[in-house]
C-alpha cells in the first residue's frame, strides 16, 4: 500500500511538472508571436504565418495552388532566399524552426511584393550575417546599409541576379524583401502602444497548426486599389470595409486551399453594414441554388431573425445620419399609396436574400418571400407597371433603406416575383435574362465542378461570398490592371486555374466564425494530385 502511495506521488508529480512545461512553451511561443507580429507594418491587409522547417516545404514545395495565387515566379524567388540564406550552415541553427511571416501591403506599384519577417534564436549575431559571402561560393554578395538610421544589408542573389533587402528591427527580428521601399517602411514603423493591428490564434491552436493567415479586414481595401484601375471597385466591397481583424488557421486540402478560425469585430471603431449579420444565428442557406450558371460573383445574406435585423437596421441609418431621408420615403410612399411598407414588406420576408453580378455585368438581388403572392400587390402599389408581371419602382433608394447597403445599386429597379421570390434588376432585359435562367434551370450548381466546390463550404453561414473565375474574367479584364488580370485569364496556360472562392462568415460571440476556400477547376485537380 505505501509503494502504491509513492508511486502514484511521482506520477502525479510527473503530470504536473508535464503540464507546466507545456504551458510555459505555449506563453513563450505566444510572447515570440507576438513580439514577431508586433514589428510588421501595420499596412498589412495579409499575413502568412508557417514554420521554418523542411516538413513544410516538403508538402508545399510542388503546390499548384500556392504556386497559381502567389504566382510561380514569386515562389521561386523565395524557395532561391530559403536555398541562399535559411539553409546554410552558418545561418540553419539560429532560424530553422522559426516562424516566417509572408505579409501583403498595398502598394502604389503593378506588382506583388512579399515583405518576409522572421526571428533568430539568441544566440544570432549580425556577424553571421556578414560572414555569409565567404561561405557562399560565390552565389551572394552583401553589402551593409543604413535604412532610415536602421542597420541593413542590400544582399544580392546571384542565381535570380535580385537585390534583397533587409533590416534590422532590433531583438533579433528581420524584416526582408526584394521591394526596397517596403524594407525602408518596415524600418520606418514604430508599433503603437497597446495596438492591435492582428488577432491572436490561441496559442495550443497555433502550436499544431501547420500554417495561419491573419487578415487586417480594413487595408484589403488599399490592397485591391493595387490591383485595379480605378479604386472602390465592388468585388468583396462589404466584406473589406468591415473593422475586423481575423485569424485563421490552414486546413490544408492537396485540390483546396482552406482556411477557418475568427473574424473580431474592431472595437470603437465605426461599425459598417456586415456587422449587423453578427446578431444572428448561423442559418442553413438556399439561395445559392437560385444563382444563373453566369454568376461571376454573389454575396449571400441569411437571418435567423428578421425582426431583429430590421430594427438594427434602423438603428445602423440612424447612426449613419440617414433616419431624416429614410422617414421622409416610407411617410411619402405611406400618404401616396397607403402602404406602411417597411412593415408590410418585413413580414413577408423568410430570412435570405442576395446579390449578385454576372459576366455579362447584369445585376440581380434575389429575396426570399414567405408568400409571393402576398408581396405581388405591395410591390404593385410602389412602381410603375411596365406588364402585369414587371414593374419600376417609382420611388428613389427603397430597397437601400429596406435592405441596406448591399441593395445600393438597385435605385429605381424592375422588380418580378417568380414564386416566392423577389427579382430585382436595372433594366426589363436583365430581369428577362433571370426569368429564362429560373424558368429553364440554368443554375450555376448546374455548372461542371460546382458540386465538388460546394461540398467543401460550411452549411450555415449569415454572409457568404462567392466568386466564380471563369465568369469573373471579363470583369477582371475590364477594371483590373493588365498586368494583374493576365494572371486571371482561363484560357492562358499561365491562366489561374481556380474554380471559386468562397468566404463565409457565421455569426459566433458577436463576432464571426469565417470559413476562407478557395478550389482549383474540376480539369485541373490532376495538377496537384500527381
Amino acid at each position: 500500500m505505501k509503494k502504491l502511495i509513492i508511486t502514484t506521488i511521482i506520477l502525479l508529480s510527473a503530470v504536473i511538472a508535464m503540464t507546466v512545461i507545456y504551458f510555459k512553451n505555449l506563453n513563450t511561443t505566444a510572447a515570440h508571436t507576438t513580439k514577431v507580429m508586433q514589428s510588421i507594418p501595420n499596412t498589412a491587409a495579409l499575413v502568412f504565418e508557417f514554420s521554418n522547417d523542411a516538413g513544410f516545404y516538403d508538402i508545399f514545395s510542388n503546390d499548384e495552388l500556392l504556386a497559381d495565387l502567389a504566382g510561380r515566379q514569386k515562389i521561386d524567388d523565395l524557395a532561391a532566399l530559403r536555398q541562399q540564406l535559411l539553409l546554410t550552415p552558418l545561418l540553419k541553427n539560429y532560424f530553422e524552426g522559426q516562424h516566417i511571416y509572408l505579409s501583403l501591403h498595398g502598394q502604389a506599384t503593378d506588382s506583388i511584393n512579399f515583405l518576409v519577417t522572421i526571428a533568430g534564436t539568441p544566440l544570432f549575431s549580425n556577424t553571421h550575417i556578414t560572414e555569409l559571402p565567404k561561405q557562399s561560393k560565390g552565389k551572394l554578395s552583401i553589402t551593409p546599409a543604413n535604412i532610415d538610421g536602421k542597420e541593413a544589408y542590400t544582399i544580392h542573389l546571384n542565381d535570380i541576379n535580385k537585390n534583397f533587402y533587409v533590416v534590422d528591427r532590433g531583438n533579433h527580428v528581420f524584416s526582408g524583401s526584394f521591394s526596397k521601399d517596403l524594407a525602408q517602411q518596415a524600418a520606418q514603423y514604430q508599433p503603437a502602444k497597446n495596438a492591435d493591428n492582428f488577432l491572436a490564434i490561441p496559442d495550443q491552436q497555433n502550436t499544431s497548426s501547420l500554417a495561419n493567415l491573419y487578415i487586417n479586414y480594413e487595408q484589403l481595401n488599399p490592397l485591391f486599389d493595387m490591383f485595379f484601375k480605378a479604386p472602390n471597385n465592388g468585388i468583396l466591397k462589404s466584406l473589406r470595409m468591415m473593422p475586423a481583424l481575423g485569424a485563421l488557421t490552414l486546413n490544408y486540402k492537396t485540390d483546396a486551399l482552406m482556411f477557418n478560425g475568427y473574424t473580431n469585430i474592431q472595437p470603437n471603431k465605426p461599425l459598417s453594414y456586415v456587422t449587423l449579420f453578427r446578431k444572428q444565428q448561423p442559418v442553413l442557406g438556399t439561395l445559392a441554388d437560385l444563382l444563373p450558371s453566369t454568376t461571376a460573383m454573389s454575396t449571400c445574406f441569411a437571418l435567423s431573425d428578421v425582426k431583429k435585423f430590421m430594427s438594427d437596421l434602423d438603428e445602423f441609418h440612424s447612426k449613419a445620419g440617414l433616419a431624416a431621408e429614410k422617414k421622409d420615403l416610407f411617410s411619402k410612399i405611406k400618404s401616396e399609396t397607403g402602404e406602411p411598407l417597411i412593415s408590410e414588406f418585413g413580414k413577408q420576408l423568410s430570412g435570405e436574400f442576395a446579390v449578385l453580378t454576372t459576366k455579362f455585368d447584369e445585376k440581380f438581388a434575389i429575396v426570399a418571400l414567405k408568400n409571393g403572392a402576398a408581396m405581388r400587390p405591395l410591390m404593385v402599389n410602389i412602381s410603375n407597371m411596365a406588364s402585369d408581371d414587371v414593374g419600376q419602382f417609382k420611388y428613389n433608394k427603397v430597397p437601400f433603406f429596406l435592405l441596406g447597403d448591399a441593395f445600393s445599386m438597385f435605385n429605381h429597379p424592375y422588380f418580378i416575383i417568380l414564386n416566392n421570390y423577389l427579382i430585382l434588376a436595372n433594366s426589363q432585359n436583365e430581369l428577362n435574362s433571370y426569368k429564362d435562367s429560373y424558368q429553364n434551370h440554368k443554375f450555376l450548381n448546374k455548372t461542371t465542378g460546382y458540386t465538388e466546390f460546394d461540398n467543401l463550404l460550411a452549411e450555415r453561414s449569415n454572409v457568404a461570398y462567392f466568386l466564380q473565375f471563369r465568369n469573373l474574367f471579363p470583369l477582371l479584364k475590364r477594371d483590373m490592371k493588365p498586368s494583374f488580370s493576365a494572371l486571371f485569364d482561363p484560357e492562358s496556360k499561365k491562366g489561374n486555374k481556380f474554380f471559386g472562392l468562397s468566404w463565409q462568415l457565421s455569426a459566433a460571440d458577436n463576432n464571426f466564425y469565417t470559413n476562407f476556400c478557395m478550389r482549383l477547376r474540376i480539369d485541373t485537380t490532376h495538377l496537384s494530385n500527381n
